[in-house]
């Protein structure tokens, strides 16, 4: 912010660590032109916009990375692994270590190649859960919620018949 002295607020706080810092720069002295303060201004808002890029792009990885622990610890859990064939344990780790992997060797990839890499494990991850809750009869205990991941519809949506199934948190 600069106010109607030339005096110029600047504060900015990073959100992991809750670290805040402030600085006002003030013209006490002439040191600063109006030019100068402006720029400053500018530049200001050039790196906010840098930011926020940056903060996308971060939580776009971090979304992938979640996505892809939570369904290997998912698969490990007795009560899922005992209602999945070893092949589609198989699958869905497979495709999770190669998603690891990917986020490794692609730390710096733009936020639409870790949303595409989402829809991949989503595509792949989706349907085999959803197949063993069919089987099961509805998620096991203990089951953390997928929070309805990917584009996958919910079980019963769109339902010509069959079984009406109602959801409980």
């Amino acid at each position: 912010d600069i106010d109607a002295n030339g005096i110029l607020n600047v504060s900015a706080e990073d959100k992991s660590t809750g670290v805040k810092n402030k600085i006002t720069i003030t013209n006490d002295k002439g040191r600063l032109t109006k030019d100068e303060i402006e720029r400053m201004v500018q530049e200001a808002e050039k790196y906010k916009a840098d930011d926020e890029a940056l903060k996308k792009k971060v939580e776009a990885k971090n979304g992938v990375e979640n996505y892809a622990y939570n369904m290997r610890n998912t698969i490990r859990e007795e009560k899922v692994a005992a209602q999945l064939s070893s092949e589609d344990k198989e699958k869905i780790e497979k495709a999770v270590d190669e998603t690891v992997a990917w986020l490794e060797a692609n730390q710096l990839a733009e936020v639409e190649e870790f949303e595409h890499k989402q829809k991949d494990l989503e595509g792949i991850c989706n349907p085999i859960i959803t197949k063993m809750y069919q089987g099961a009869g509805g998620a096991p205990g203990g089951m953390p919620d997928m929070g309805g991941a990917g584009g996958a519809p919910p079980p019963g949506a769109g339902g010509a018949g069959g079984p009406k199934i109602e959801e409980v948190d």
